[in-house]
């Protein structure tokens, strides 16, 4: 609640009237927190309250019960010039439900697709991130987590992952086939997305795509799975087909989560295409790291090492699939400059987060402001630490608001806890039962 010198300010405190057949909506913001400049703003100008038609929508489509305010919207306030003041609701994962801000501005979501493992975490995250490997790979053909194989098709579960979400939490969905030549049929399947999750909390992810086209996925699914050119030989057409798509499906009125960000430098390309999120995809890009420079440092003695470091680049597709007898000089330089970009020697890439940090420095220089960074593909005892003890740190203690973390539930959980939490609990219970 906004005060100044002890006074609160609220909506109710305003005093003006509501619009005739408004009363129950205009009712709902009573309580709203009013900064002091907006309260004397609405004072001199404001002459009646009413909402806005999509205050009317929102309210309608999730059933929000009488006297409340969804979460994940923000209210603001229009002015119509004979002093109509009109609330309307504007997406905004930060807030929680009846205009309170969640309670930290970072923000945690979930990477997964099963509505089991989804209950216990749904109160506490902002975002759920899924994609055809988590939907299909995980959950649906998986029979050990689709119990009795109680869902079939990726619309019964995004329907029951809705259902378990409620509105304060966006759905980001990747496309099954994003090379799909034909966009009607690509805007078809993000319509029936929307259809099901609606159009507030649908977040369409749209993939990078490098070299990759339709024309050359068969051989990522077919014989050694190798694509035969290299990630860095992509024409503009090819690797700026994800931009393109993005733009497009804004145009219809879609938000997008850019994803497949590896390197600091796709960062300001992906923002040409005004995503709702960019990424920091961190696990496998330090794992790669750190085991180039360990082949490299193994090189200056051991000239085996070499071969090995070159059938390792093109194992993660680093070479591609026609550079397997590529000269050992090529790979060691490719890792070479690999190693330098991502700064593992200094503290700005030491925990791999160089790429974090990056990021959240041109998203404060973007004229992007609503624009969130989600930071994924986590493991490990220190990555969820390290974000967490960065976003502290008084350079990006300000960019908190603007992240997003994304791990599976069972990862993000262990740091819920700690050794001594069982040590608590042993003398605690013990104590309870009387015991010495």
């Amino acid at each position: 609640m906004a005060t100044s010198c002890g006074i609160a300010f609220e909506v109710a405190s305003l005093g003006l009237p509501p619009v005739s057949g408004e009363e129950e909506l205009v009712g709902r913001l009573s309580r709203l927190p009013l900064s002091e400049e907006t309260f004397a703003q609405a004072l001199r100008y404001g002459r009646q309250l009413g909402v806005t038609a999509e205050f009317s929508r929102v309210i309608d489509y999730f059933a929000v019960p009488p006297g409340h305010l969804p979460a994940g919207f923000r209210v603001v306030w229009r002015l119509a010039a004979d002093g109509l003041l009109s609330a309307d609701l504007v997406r905004d994962i930060g807030q929680d439900a009846d205009g309170v801000p969640r309670p930290t501005p970072m923000l945690f979501s979930a990477d997964t697709a099963n509505p089991y493992e989804l209950e216990p975490v749904a109160p506490l995250i902002a975002n759920l991130t899924c994609n055809p490997g988590i939907i299909y790979d995980l959950f649906i053909n998986n029979p050990r987590a689709n119990v009795e194989h109680r869902y079939s098709t990726r619309d019964e579960v995004m329907t029951e992952i809705a259902r378990i979400l409620g509105p304060g939490c966006d759905v980001s969905v990747e496309l099954n086939d994003p090379f799909e030549p034909d966009f009607g049929k690509v805007l078809a399947e993000c319509e029936q997305m929307r259809d099901i999750l609606g159009e507030w909390r649908t977040v369409i992810k749209v993939p990078h795509t490098g070299p990759v086209s339709a024309a050359n996925v068969p051989e990522l699914l077919t014989g050694d799975t190798r694509l035969r050119r290299r990630w860095d030989t992509a024409t503009p057409e090819e690797a700026f087909a994800g931009h393109r798509l993005a733009l497009r499906l804004r145009e219809h009125g879609f938000r997008v989560n850019f994803t497949l960000m590896f390197e600091p430098y796709q960062a300001r390309l992906a923002l040409q295409a005004r995503p709702a999120f960019i990424n920091s995809f961190i696990r496998n890009r330090l794992a790669q790291t750190r085991r180039m420079a360990e082949l490299l440092e193994r090189g200056r003695d051991d000239a085996e090492a070499l071969v090995e470091l070159r059938d390792y680049l093109v194992g993660v597709d680093a070479l591609s699939g026609d550079e397997a007898d590529a000269p050992v000089e090529v790979a060691a330089a490719i890792a070479r400059r690999a190693v330098a970009s991502r700064r593992i020697d200094d503290p700005e890439g030491a925990d791999g987060l160089d790429g974090v940090r990056h990021n959240l420095r041109v998203l404060r220089q973007a004229d992007l402001p609503d624009t969130r960074l989600i930071v994924c593909s986590l493991e490990g005892e220190a990555m969820y630490p390290d974000i967490d003890r960065l976003l502290t740190e008084p350079e990006f203690a300000d960019m908190a608001g603007r992240v997003v973390v994304t791990a599976e539930p069972g990862y993000l959980a262990r740091f819920a806890s700690a050794s001594q939490v069982v040590s608590y609990q042993r003398r605690f219970l013990a104590a309870a039962r009387g015991q010495r």
